[in-house]
């Protein structure tokens, strides 16, 4: 028989599959114009046809629109949480914490090397608003309930098991290069949304540390974390 994924499996996954595809698209046009455009503004495309995935389905996000929204103290953990992953996040970059090189590094610089500030706006919401909803969606709503069960719908994530979490974990880390600051980074996000129930809760927090990574990234020019 050949495998298929539930409807459940397939809205969580084609906006993350697609974001994926178009950063490797990204990466490989050139960044010389000699194809006659700035791939940088690939991103602003995948901001607007993820966003628009995320938008078509959400009425099937029943984890996010159809449960109780984070109290103020959940909230709090969340912030809190998200500017730990910051932390460790900036700190834990020596050599052997990184597997190979960023893909389709963003550095939204002219020729001059001044701010291109359009791009930098694009970058930070697809970053801190569009990412951390996509990627809770998969990798912590779907893929490690998935783990857990192939009926993931019916998995609540206090039955997640510790298995489910270090797999997927481990999966997640596949697919950033700082992979001892990603395995933090997934286990914290992980353990917010089974210990509240609530995955805004690991949105919120995702959302935190990308969006104040994004700032320090444009004060400090350190855009290899980009």
């Amino acid at each position: 028989m050949a495998f298929q994924l539930s409807r459940a499996a397939v809205v969580r996954t084609v906006p993350f599959a697609v974001f994926m595809l178009l950063l490797g698209v990204r990466g490989m046009i050139p960044g010389d114009g000699s194809w006659g455009f700035d791939p940088r503004w690939v991103y602003g495309l995948t901001v607007v046809v993820v966003g628009g995935l995320l938008l078509h389905y959400r009425r099937e996000y029943g984890e996010l629109f159809a449960q109780t929204l984070p109290t103020m103290r959940e909230t709090a953990v969340a912030v809190a949480a998200g500017l730990v992953v910051f932390g460790l996040w900036i700190m834990l970059d020596a050599p052997w914490m990184t597997l190979g090189e960023a893909t389709a590094a963003f550095r939204p610089l002219d020729a001059q090397g001044a701010l291109i500030w359009p791009l930098v706006v694009v970058r930070w919401i697809g970053a801190a608003l569009l990412v951390p909803v996509m990627e809770e969606l998969f990798w912590r709503s779907f893929l490690m309930r998935w783990v857990q069960s192939p009926q993931f719908e019916t998995v609540t994530p206090q039955r997640v098991g510790i298995r489910a979490v270090v797999l997927s974990t481990f999966v997640f880390m596949l697919a950033h290069n700082l992979w001892l600051a990603a395995i933090i980074a997934g286990l914290i996000f992980a353990w917010l949304y089974i210990r509240t129930g609530k995955l805004w809760v690991a949105v919120i927090a995702h959302g935190v540390t990308n969006g104040v990574l994004g700032v320090w990234v444009v004060i400090t020019g350190k855009w290899v974390f980009w």
